[in-house]
């Protein structure tokens, strides 16, 4: 800071003449001699002239300063060669005494205080208003002036205290100045505004400013009132509510007063300053800045209020209601001016008596407004009530550590014995006050977690007081709901949690109520925080959930099924799936309750897997039938994967579930559950059905083919109980890739480009379909069917599903492979595959009509099935079911036909169509006509 230290009269160089350089010998010599020196000096200094300018003594200075102030004041001229030495002088000094004794020594004189008074208070507006030094020193030596009875020279100020008054209503003109100077006075740190050295000192200089106009009208009020001596405040009007005022008393102090620098007139700048004193407080001082909130918007209300009138009071048509106002926020701005003080040395001395004397004034008025009870039932008493709150907040919030331990520690109990009353308040400010000085004892946020719960003794104390007022269903109850919360949250016990927890449980439906609007405070407040709560009290917590899903009362129902899915489900989902088959009215909400799990969980593949191993194991459970009482009785699972669309519809990234979803299949194949949910989610899958296919393939590759003494052993039944089970599993694991493609719905086929669904199998068959080996590769889905379906060694149920499933193929793609495969089994009469290649052209039918029906291999294929009906055949022999097959497939033909009719009449020769359902029948099929008949339900 040398830089800055340099003398600030020579901040604008002028021309040095033999007169600026003898004053500033003189004032130097002034400003740096010992204060009790320069008192005496002033004191033997005499009146009579002086011809000689020698400065050989601080008398010979004193003669020479004050011979230029006259001779400024008398040609007019400017002082600030003069001002500018002070301010820099109570910048460096500690206490800056010498400057005040100059100038209360200037003030002594009639005719330079005015002058005087004013050039150090226009100063800064008439220049350097960027030199940042020059601000903080004239910050500081305004408040030294405001504040000169706290200086310990302060008998050597006649001047000041002599003109005090006179000398406060020329500085009042130097508030816009200050608030100015705090407005801009901020330095941004991690988000949060901090105040600069500058913006101190100007917001502390401001507040003994204002504060010392209301001490003003506070002595000559004092005068009036003699009663009053105990009493801070005494009265409190309402700025929101009209009501009679005791107008002929205030109109008659406002007279007596007559301020022309009343504080009303400065009513922007005040809140311009706390808006900026709230900004710099919530970083680190959550209670102060509570009440700076609540200042703040006293402020603006009574601004609304009272400011309505002034338009009216420059008329001079209702001066006292302006005058009313004015006194208003006089009285209340003296108490808060004290409190809002960032640098106070004085504040430790007095801060117990404040504390005292506020509390007694939230005792008077609740003794004396409220009948003895706690109703509101006056708005001027709650209105004071609210005055001392704000008071208590700002004189609290403004204690360091250690002495808000001891405060405590002293005023703890009578602190909460004063304030919980006020939470049967239906004052939303009230309530604000109480629970945030609450929540300051209790839970201390200025200070970090591990600071904050060291020593608990407070809590301690306060905590059993409040959990009482969880018992009844009103007011008091809901205020303190959000603190007991915020408690349970941070403690690292759950002493308070299992009180909580045990109101859950009772009788009393308001405690049951109070417990539930707890819980869900804590729970919403621990899914913001890093603070980790108990496992214990998690659990807890889920059990405590999963008892209310049965309570009579249908809100606390809904709100258990809302609150459980904020809680880890591993920590009751299998209980709550056991509720869903309850009985009693927990099922709708325990169904409830699931939904919202899947849906806040709906990224967590893990819960998924948990909600199916619970299913799986329940339907596996002996338990289930002996406690329904129905030993036929079996798990119906859809009663719970009925709900798993709710939540599909809320998945946003399919990607990132398929993959797990499509191997814990395969891990458990036999899981019937697991298909069930997959077919729940059928149009989900096939919006990724590429995905879903690709990891089908992987596994599908990875699988072992069986051979013909495997399959042998497996149709004849010449295995081992061993490897029994090793077979089963085998058939298992070959039916699984076919029970997820089943489940993707036809659209997944239609798309012949599709390089997973049918790679370049579609180019191939169509191009040489006759001369195609049918033994393929599963380079695709397509291939895959096709192979599982003719494999010479298969599992019965694979080969069938498996040529189900081929029909779904494109009939570009699957006809000339099957009737290229059709021709050869009819040539070497293989019954095995002319069934599945039946199979698959009846599925084929079915489900793409006459799609398949107009394919040019249809006619080659009508003409296999004929001559396989043309096989002499026995009842019971594979030829007869064979043939059996070719019923079916013709009639399925037929059937294809007549329903496109409408939709394809160009289309088909008009012999055929002029004949109808019979004419086909008569004209392809004669010799069968009475089997085709019965078929067609004719």
């Amino acid at each position: 800071m040398e830089g800055e230290e340099e003398l600030l009269w020579k901040s604008e160089p002028q021309r040095e003449s033999i007169v600026s350089v003898s004053l500033a010998r003189a004032i130097t010599s002034l400003l740096t001699s010992r204060p009790k020196k320069l008192h005496d000096s002033i004191h033997r200094l005499s009146s009579h002239s002086r011809s000689h300018t020698s400065l050989a003594s601080l008398e010979d200075s004193l003669w020479f300063f004050l011979s230029f102030v006259t001779d400024s004041r008398t040609n007019n001229s400017s002082l600030d060669e003069v001002l500018l030495p002070v301010i820099d002088n109570a910048l460096k000094s500690k206490h800056g005494d010498q400057a005040m004794i100059l100038l209360s020594w200037l003030f002594q004189d009639e005719l330079l205080f005015q002058p005087v008074a004013e050039a150090l208070a226009s100063i800064v507006s008439r220049k350097h208003v960027h030199d940042r030094y020059l601000l903080l020193g004239w910050c500081l030596l305004l408040r030294n002036l405001v504040e000169f009875e706290n200086s310990a020279h302060q008998s050597m100020f006649g001047g000041i205290r002599g003109r005090y008054g006179d000398l406060l209503k020329i500085l009042s003109t130097c508030l816009p100045d200050l608030a100015g100077i705090v407005s801009k006075g901020s330095t941004l740190q991690d988000g949060f505004e901090l105040p600069s050295r500058l913006g101190v000192s100007a917001a502390d200089c401001f507040l003994s400013l204002s504060g010392a106009l209301t001490k003003v009208a506070e002595s000559k009020k004092s005068k009036l009132n003699t009663r009053a001596k105990d009493q801070e405040i005494t009265f409190v009007q309402s700025p929101t509510i009209d009501k009679k005022v005791n107008l002929e008393s205030k109109s008659l102090l406002m007279s007596k007063i007559e301020r022309d620098y009343t504080l009303w007139h400065h009513l922007d700048d005040i809140i311009c300053l706390v808006q900026r004193l709230l900004s710099w407080s919530k970083k680190s001082r959550f209670l102060h800045a509570k009440g700076l909130g609540q200042v703040l918007k006293w402020l603006e209300e009574i601004k609304d209020h009272y400011g309505s009138f002034q338009h009216e009071a420059a008329l001079k048509t209702d001066s006292n209601v302006l005058k009313t106002g004015d006194l208003l926020l006089s009285s209340c701005w003296k108490h808060y001016s004290m409190l809002l003080h960032l640098e106070d040395k004085k504040f430790s001395q007095h801060y117990k008596e404040l504390l005292n004397q506020y509390m007694s004034g939230i005792q008077h008025y609740m003794d004396n407004h409220t009948g003895g009870g706690y109703t509101d039932n006056n708005d001027g008493g709650l209105e004071t009530r609210k005055f001392f709150l704000n008071c208590l907040c700002l004189l609290l919030g403004r204690l360091d550590s250690k002495r808000f331990e001891s405060m405590v520690s002293e005023f703890g109990m009578n602190i909460s014995c004063i304030l919980v009353p006020q939470l049967n308040c239906t004052d939303e400010d009230v309530i604000v006050g109480v629970v945030s000085i609450f929540k300051a004892i209790i839970l201390r946020p200025d200070y970090s977690q591990e600071d904050a719960l060291t020593d608990n003794r407070q809590a301690n104390s306060v905590i059993p007081f409040l959990l009482h007022l969880l018992d009844e269903q009103d007011g008091t109850a809901k205020a303190v709901v959000m603190l007991i919360a915020e408690y349970c949250s941070m403690s690292e016990g759950d002493q308070c949690l299992m009180e909580v927890l045990k109101r859950l449980a009772s009788g009393n439906i308001s405690q049951r109520r109070n417990a539930m609007d707890v819980i869900s405070e804590v729970l919403h407040i621990s899914s913001k925080s890093q603070n980790l709560m108990p496992s214990s009290a998690w659990q807890d917590m889920a059990n405590k959930l999963l008892e209310r899903l049965g309570d009579e009362e249908t809100k606390i129902r809904e709100q258990a099924s809302k609150l459980l899915p904020m809680i880890d489900p591993p920590l009751y989902l299998p209980a709550l799936v056991g509720l869903v088959y309850s009985p009693d009215e927990s099922q709708s909400s325990a169904s409830d309750a699931i939904i919202g799990v899947l849906k806040h969980h709906n990224q967590r593949i893990e819960i998924i897997f948990l909600l199916l191993d619970c299913l799986s194991n329940m339907s596996k459970s002996l338990d289930l039938t002996q406690s329904t009482g129905d030993k036929g009785s079996k798990l119906d699972a859809d009663q719970v994967l009925k709900l798993v669309p709710v939540w599909s519809k809320s998945v946003q990234d399919w990607n990132l579930l398929i993959g797990p979803l499509v191997d814990k299949m395969f891990g458990d194949p036999s899981n019937a559950t697991i298909v069930k949910f997959l077919s729940y989610i059928s149009e989900n899958l096939a919006n990724v059905a590429d995905l879903v296919l690709h990891h089908v393939l992987l596994h599908v590759k990875e699988q072992k083919k069986i051979d013909e003494s495997f399959l042998s052993r497996w149709e004849q039944r010449t295995y081992t109980c061993d490897e029994f089970e090793e077979m089963q599993q085998s058939l298992f694991e070959h039916l699984c890739p076919l029970l997820i493609i089943k489940i993707l719905p036809l659209k997944t086929f239609n798309d012949l480009n599709s390089s997973i669904m049918y790679g370049h199998l579609s180019q191939n068959i169509i191009q040489d379909a006759g001369s195609r080996d049918t033994d393929i590769d599963y380079d695709c889905i397509a291939a895959f069917l096709l192979n599982r379906a003719f494999c010479e060694f298969e599992f019965e149920e694979v080969r069938k599903l498996s040529a189900e499933l081929c029909g779904r193929i494109h009939p570009q793609v699957l006809l000339p492979f099957v009737c290229s495969l059709l021709e050869r089994a009819v040539d070497s009469k293989n019954v095995l595959k002319i069934k599945a290649c039946l199979f698959s052209i009846c599925t084929s039918l079915m489900v793409r009509g006459w799609e398949s029906l107009s394919h040019p291999s249809m006619y080659s294929i009508r003409k296999m099935i004929e001559t396989v009906l043309l096989w002499p055949c026995l009842n019971a022999d594979s030829v007869s079911k064979a043939q059996h097959g070719c019923i079916d497939c013709l009639a399925l033909m037929i059937c294809a036909e007549l329903q496109a009719k409408e939709s394809i009449n160009n289309s088909i020769p008009d012999t055929v169509r002029a004949l109808g359902k019979k004419g086909i029948i008569d004209v392809c099929f004669p010799e069968y006509k009475h089997e085709c008949m019965i078929l067609l339900g004719s």
